[in-house]
């Protein structure tokens, strides 16, 4: 009885290992986004994170059936990466980013995670 519980405990921990690294530590995808730098802001009550929305080119048809801009909202996780951002806002920027399946509290408010500059204008 006791060794079935504690396979039982085991196989829990396990799946619930694996929930959690699929999540918010698995890359669901990447890639690069150009646009104006709207803001770059350093908030939030315990854990302070870099967070930025980048204005991309063009409109589209919104949700509501009236015309929208392309907005991409992100976190950054490097300072360095957020000091180029804020000190540069207006500029035009192509910025490398992650997705994940979620977003942690320390890591920042989405679940885009910018990791580079590629290109600055």
């Amino acid at each position: 009885m006791k060794k079935s519980l504690w396979i039982t405990l085991g196989v829990v921990l396990l799946l619930l290992g694996v929930f959690v690294w699929y999540k918010y530590f698995f890359v669901f995808g990447e890639g690069v986004k150009s646009g104006y730098l709207n803001y770059a802001m350093k908030k939030g009550y315990i854990f302070k994170t870099y967070e930025g929305k980048l204005i991309q080119e063009g409109f589209g048809k919104g949700k509501t059936g009236g015309l929208t801009s392309y907005e991409f909202e992100f976190s950054v996780d490097d300072p360095e990466v957020f000091k180029q951002l804020e000190t540069n806002s207006g500029k035009t920027f192509d910025l490398h980013y992650k997705e994940y399946n979620g977003a942690l509290p320390w890591r920042g408010n989405t679940k885009f995670v910018v990791d580079k500059v590629v290109n600055m204008k």
